[in-house]
C-alpha cells in the first residue's frame, strides 16, 4: 500500500497491457485481432536455482529494479515471452511483472522448485502427488492469474526422460495438469493454458507428446488434457542445417499435433561463440506453420556457460558477444510478417487417447488417472486461504539504475524500458538502446567434444548432436528430484 501510495506521488503512469492469448487448435492467437503469435523468448533464471531462495525472499521477480535492467536489455534484444522456472509464491510480483508486461512481454511460468515437496519426482511420483504440493502449485497459480501477460504455466519439466520413468510417471503428470487445469476453471477470471515441457529424448518424445494431447473419451471435459507441448531441445549446434540439426524430424513428428508446440529451450553452446542460425528456421517456412517459436537458454551466464550475459555482486551487467549475435538473427527475421499471420482457425485433430498412441513397450499405455489426493478436491473447488494477490501497478521511472556495458567494455547509457503501446508485444527494434556491431571473440568457452561447458549429455543412445540434458539435471532425477 505505501509503494502504491508513493508511486502515486511520483506521477507513476498506468501500465498498459498487452493482450491475453487464447489457444485455438495448435496456435496461439491474439483474441482482439486473430493473429497467431510466434513465442521469441527468454529463459530467465538470474543466479539459477540460487536465483530461487525462500529463506532469503528471493526469486527472479521479486526485484524492480533488476527486473527494468533485465527488461530494457531484453527488449532492445527482440524478446517477446520470457521463460521463469522457480518462483516463490508467497512474494509480491507486482512490480516485476508490470514492468515485463510494459515491455511488452509474456510470462511462461513454472509451477515446480527444486526444493523437497515442491515437484513432481520421476522416482515413485505417488510419493510426491498428494495436497500440500498441488497446494502450492495452486499457490503460484494465485500469485500470477491476474497479470494479463501471464502466457501459460508448465506443470512440469523434464519429469520423463527415460524409458523407466515413462513406465510410472505420465499418469501422475497428466493428474497434476488435470488438477491445475480445474483449479484454474473454477478460480481464476480467465482461462490461462497448462501444458508439459519435455526434454527432447527422442525414444520418448514423440510417445509423451502423444499421451498428453490426446482425449480421454470417458471423460465428459476432460481437463487432464495439456493444452500446450513443448521441448528443451540441443540438437542445433554450430552451422547445421533444418535437416543436419534433426529439426526437420521434429517437424514431421508434430505436424498434425492439436496443441501448440515450442521450443521451451534451445541454444546449443557448442561451438563457442554461438552463433544461432537455427533462428532462420524456427521463424521461416520451415517451422512456423508447425512450431509457435522458442525460447532462447538463456539469459544470465551461470556454471553452465550458456549466458548472454555476466551479472556481477553489485547488480551491475556485462553483456557478451553471443548477445549481439543474437539479436542479430533476430533482425535478420521478418516479425512483422512471422507475427501477423492470421489464424487458421483449424483446432487439429483431437487423438482418443488409446494404446495404439503408444510406440515404446515401456511407456506407460493406462489412462486410468489417479484420484485427487485426500483434501485436495476442496482447494480445487473454493481456492486456497490465504491467496496471494498479484496487480499490475503503475510504474514511476522506465530508467534502469544499474551500469550496464557492453561487450567490448563500453558503458551503455541512457537505458530505459520503453512500454509498448496498449494491445502490443515487444517485437526487434522497438528500443534500439543496445545495438551495433561489437567485434571482438566471444567471452564464451567450449570443453570439449562430448561434453560441452554445461555438461550436457547425449543420453540414451541419442546421438550428441541431436539431444542433450544438463547432468545437474540428470543427477537430480536419479536421487528422485526435479529441478528446472
Amino acid at each position: 500500500m505505501l509503494l502504491n501510495a508513493a508511486l502515486a506521488v511520483l506521477g507513476a503512469t498506468a501500465v498498459a497491457a498487452v493482450p491475453s492469448l487464447e489457444i485455438r487448435g495448435s496456435q496461439f492467437v491474439n483474441p482482439k485481432t486473430g493473429k497467431a503469435f510466434q513465442i521469441a523468448g527468454m529463459a530467465y533464471q538470474p543466479g539459477g536455482s540460487s536465483g530461487y531462495d525462500p529463506s532469503h525472499g528471493r526469486d527472479p521477480l521479486s526485484d524492480g529494479k533488476v527486473c527494468m535492467r533485465d527488461a530494457a536489455l531484453m527488449q532492445s534484444l527482440g524478446v517477446n515471452t520470457i521463460r521463469v522456472y522457480n518462483l516463490d509464491p508467497n512474494l509480491n510480483h507486482d512490480e516485476c511483472a508490470s514492468i515485463f508486461n510494459a515491455a511488452g512481454m509474456y510470462m511462461l511460468l513454472d509451477v515446480n522448485s527444486p526444493l523437497a515437496g515442491e515437484s513432481l519426482t520421476n522416482v515413485n511420483p505417488w510419493e510426491s502427488y498428494y495436497m500440500e504440493y498441488l497446494n502450492r502449485t495452486f499457490a503460484v497459480v494465485e500469485a500470477f492469474k491476474n497479470y494479463p501477460n501471464t502466457l501459460a504455466f508448465f506443470s512440469g519439466n523434464e519429469v520423463i526422460y527415460t524409458e523407466e520413468n515413462a513406465e510410472t510417471v505420465p499418469p501422475y503428470m497428466r493428474a497434476v495438469t488435470r488438477d491445475l487445469k480445474n483449479y484454474i476453471k473454477n478460480n481464476s477470471p480467465r482461462k490461462i493454458p497448462v501444458g508439459y515441457s519435455a526434454a527432447d529424448v527422442r525414444v520418448v518424445l514423440e510417445d509423451s507428446w502423444n499421451y498428453f494431447q490426446c482425449h480421454i473419451d470417458t471423460e465428459q471435459n476432460d481437463e487432464s488434457r495439456a493444452d500446450l507441448f513443448a521441448l528443451n531441445s540441443y540438437s542445433w549446434c554450430g552451422d547445421a542445417t533444418f535437416q543436419s540439426s534433426g529439426y526437420v524430424d521434429l517437424v514431421n513428428m508434430f505436424k498434425t499435433t492439436s496443441v501448440p508446440v515450442f521450443f521451451s529451450e534451445f541454444g546449443c553452446n557448442t561451438p563457442s561463440p554461438r552463433i544461432f542460425t537455427e533462428i532462420g528456421s524456427i521463424y521461416g517456412p520451415d517451422m512456423t506453420g508447425t512450431f509457435a517459436g522458442g525460447v532462447v537458454y538463456e539469459y544470465t551466464q551461470e556454471k553452465n556457460n550458456y549466458g548472454l550475459a555476466d551479472i556481477n555482486a553489485d547488480n551491475t551487467i556485462n553483456l557478451r558477444a553471443d548477445f549481439h549475435t543474437l539479436q542479430k538473427q533476430y533482425a535478420g527475421v521478418d516479425f512483422t510478417s512471422v507475427q501477423g499471420v492470421t489464424a487458421s482457425g483449424n483446432k487439429g485433430v483431437i487423438p482418443k487417447c488409446s494404446k495404439t498412441l503408444i510406440k515404446q513397450a515401456k511407456f506407460n499405455k493406462n489412462f486410468t488417472l489417479p484420484a485427487v489426493p485426500p483434501k485436495t478436491q476442496p482447494l480445487i473447488n473454493n481456492g486456497i486461504k490465504p491467496a496471494p494477490v498479484g496487480k499490475i501497478i503503475p510504474i514511476s521511472s522506465w530508467d534502469v539504475t544499474y551500469q550496464v556495458k557492453d561487450a567490448d567494455g563500453k558503458v551503455i547509457n541512457n537505458l530505459k524500458v520503453v512500454p509498448v503501446k496498449d494491445d502490443a508485444f515487444n517485437m526487434p527494434g522497438s528500443n534500439a538502446a543496445v545495438s551495433g556491431d561489437v567485434s571482438g571473440s566471444s567471452n564464451s568457452t567450449s570443453s570439449g567434444n562430448n561434453e560441452n561447458a554445461a555438461g550436457r549429455l547425449a543420453p540414451l543412445g541419442v546421438a550428441s548432436s541431436a539431444i542433450a540434458i544438463p547432468m545437474a539435471i540428470m543427477a537430480a532425477f536419479m536421487a528422485g528430484a526435479q529441478l528446472i
